[in-house]
């Protein structure tokens, strides 16, 4: 049976028997998954204003994506249709279970690397949103040796560590994406219980408790990398003074309640 989508401003909603409609999934056909439910026209519009805060902050460029966990059941997550961070709308916001297969695609393509963010969802409860970026100034600390490190107090939630995912290390050599479950899974063991991560000659991982805050960290490790890396230049060779992990543990505990003020801000600056 076909599956019935309004995804008007009013929210999503979903009806009847859409547990058997077919999906071609790795080659075969099983069932879509049924939907989490409606979501509120405001959640929509916050997730589209999502992409396109990261887009105007120098995070994403063409490429790049950010997803939430489903207000209404954590085994499904919304995020949107395979475009361009600064074009998406309200509209273009698709619902995926954790498996990554789409409640209604209605013929819309999808990102590859969606896996990214259903693994980290189905490992990580206490993960409510993602960002997966090639923010250039980060990209150089997936590569070397030194370790990135919370320069200033907005990037506290580094000093809990950063790790970097090394695909090679399990895959061989890839395409470096992150296109299937497999690879997914491996992502998220190594995120641990981080809340970003670097990705070898890709880009990184930002992770929060909530939309806002998870684009907070994503804006902020840019930020961070840019600083450490003039920090070293500065330093040459010399000791830099970075947030240990007790003052990045008490700092970030500021910031989880003061991301609002950066997320009214970046908002009202796409015009949301």
């Amino acid at each position: 049976m076909r599956l019935f989508r309004c995804a008007c401003h009013s929210g999503l909603s979903y009806w009847s028997n859409v547990a058997r409609a077919p999906a071609d999934v790795g080659g075969g056909t099983r069932a879509l998954p049924r939907s989490g439910g409606p979501v509120d026209a405001s959640v929509l519009h916050d997730l589209a204003a999502a992409s396109r805060i990261l887009a105007d902050q120098g995070v994403v460029d063409a490429f790049g994506h950010v997803s939430m966990r489903h207000p209404s059941d954590p085994n499904r997550f919304l995020m949107s249709r395979s475009l361009a961070p600064a074009l998406v709308t309200p509209d273009d916001i698709m619902e995926y279970d954790l498996d990554c297969d789409c409640v209604d695609a209605q013929g819309r393509g999808s990102f590859l690397e969606r896996f990214i963010h259903g693994e980290i969802f189905r490992k990580r409860p206490d993960v409510m949103a993602v960002v997966h970026s090639h923010s250039p100034n980060v990209i150089p600390f997936g590569l070397i040796d030194t370790p990135m490190r919370a320069m200033f107090h907005n990037a506290a939630f580094v000093a809990r560590g950063v790790p970097v995912f090394d695909i090679h290390e399990k895959f061989g050599a890839t395409d470096m994406l992150v296109g299937n479950s497999e690879k997914g899974v491996a992502l998220a063991e190594k995120l641990g219980d981080k809340d970003v991560m670097l990705m070898r000659a890709h880009g990184s991982v930002a992770t929060g408790p909530s939309l806002p805050v998870a684009v907070f960290r994503a804006v902020y490790t840019e930020v961070n990398a840019r600083l450490q890396f003039q920090t070293a230049m500065l330093a040459g060779g010399g000791n830099i003074a970075a947030l240990d992990a007790e003052e990045g543990r008490l700092a970030d505990e500021v910031n989880l309640k003061s991301s609002a003020r950066a997320w009214d801000l970046w908002k009202r600056r796409v015009g949301f």
